[in-house]
């Protein structure tokens, strides 16, 4: 096992390291534990979140024991990032990661659990949502300072953004940081950003106007290429599903 813990949290080291040492027998499983595992702990009064990821596939594990940083190690490091950028996300607190000789086992990241109001799924569903324009609208304003900061969030999904509501404020925080990039971001990388986050052409239209207005590019030319992006994820999404159940029919349920 080796770890890193932030600085500000290194008085608690012996505790954190306790929890990822007993992960399976202690801690609240928070929300969906499919892919990979939640947990919630306390620590001397802060809740905090314990992110376990699976095992990877015998190729990553040689990869992210060689040749890549892993999931946990980048989540860390791009919350650091953003909360040096001025953008929300919840605080880091530390990685750890198991290892043999050989393989990369498991990864754990470690963070502040933050309470929230909503995700953008919300958005997507309930369209009667008090001041569901508004929000969006916001949440198009955040995406922008995104991409002015040069952060490319590659995960840009329905339920990777969290949403606090404070009198009419929104403030809004990244999660699921793993996949990021950055750097100067062109029109075309800015929109297709967009991408993954509904197949509602209402809200497209209103990501598009907002967006308009922040970045100086006609409303034609964001909408136009917006909404074409969002068409060509989904044609993607349903190809890959397709295929995929194909292969593993055996899966289906009866």
């Amino acid at each position: 096992m080796n770890y890193t813990v932030h600085k500000a949290f290194q008085k608690d080291e012996q505790q954190l390291t306790s929890y990822i040492e007993n992960y399976e027998t202690t801690g609240e499983n928070f929300g969906n534990q499919d892919r990979n595992s939640l947990k919630l702990y306390d620590l001397n009064g802060l809740t905090i979140n314990v992110k376990s990821f699976k095992i990877p596939n015998l190729v990553n594990q040689i990869a992210y024991r060689f040749f890549r940083k892993s999931k946990a190690q980048r989540s860390f490091e791009y919350g650091n990032r953003l909360l040096a950028l001025g953008i929300g996300t919840p605080q880091p607190i530390a990685f750890y990661e198991q290892k043999t000789l050989l393989l990369f086992r498991k990864s754990y990241y470690i963070s502040e659990h933050l309470p929230y109001d909503l995700t953008y799924r919300e958005l997507t569903f309930d369209f009667n949502m008090p001041n569901h324009e508004a929000i969006l609208r916001a949440f198009t304003q955040f995406t922008f300072r995104l991409h002015e900061a040069g952060v490319n969030f590659l995960d840009h999904s329905p339920g990777n953004t969290l949403i606090q509501i404070h009198n009419g404020n929104y403030k809004f925080y990244l999660v699921d940081l793993n996949r990021m990039e950055f750097g100067e971001m062109d029109f075309e990388t800015r929109i297709k950003n967009f991408a993954r986050l509904t197949i509602h052409k209402s809200m497209v239209k209103v990501m598009s106007d907002e967006y308009t207005k922040l970045s100086g590019y006609s409303y034609k030319q964001v909408f136009d290429l917006m909404w074409a992006e969002t068409e060509a994820f989904q044609e993607r999404f349903h190809r890959k599903r397709r295929i995929k159940n194909k292969i593993f029919f055996w899966r289906k349920k009866a």
